[in-house]
């Protein structure tokens, strides 16, 4: 009888275990930290918010962006995003249209060891975000 009640209570611990991970959260703001391997520009604010509709939005420096996605497991993908059309200084434009761009080309996502969330693309390195206090 031990042999079972231990094959039993294993799956059960082992999944507990597993909730206590980090988990991307819908309905969540997220702030961008780092586009690939460049750091944002000092007081520059990028953050994504996934929505449970299956739409993103946020603020990419100087404009407000938005895009579909989907996700499925540790894949997610955005459309080619929108946005507003407000200009600013060069260097936010310039950030911006990178981290537009990057964000089409995410495929999936996961968390650093320090629960950092990072959205991968097919090559490179990845956006690294924050959750925004609640």
């Amino acid at each position: 009888m031990k042999p079972l009640l231990t094959a039993c209570l294993l799956p059960a611990a082992l999944a507990g275990c597993a909730s206590s991970a980090p988990q991307l959260q819908t309905e969540r703001t997220y702030q961008v930290e780092w586009i690939g391997e460049r750091p944002l520009i000092d007081r520059s604010h990028l953050t994504i918010t996934l929505g449970d509709d299956g739409r993103a939005y946020g603020n990419a420096g100087c404009n407000h962006w938005f895009a579909n996605y989907t996700l499925e497991g540790h894949s997610i993908r955005f459309e080619a995003p929108g946005s507003t059309r407000k200009m600013c200084a060069p260097a936010l434009m310039e950030q911006e249209s990178r981290f537009l761009s990057s964000l089409s080309q995410v495929e999936r996502w996961d968390f650093s060891a320090t629960e950092q969330l990072q959205l991968w693309p097919a090559s490179g390195k990845p956006l690294r975000l924050w959750p925004e206090s609640q």
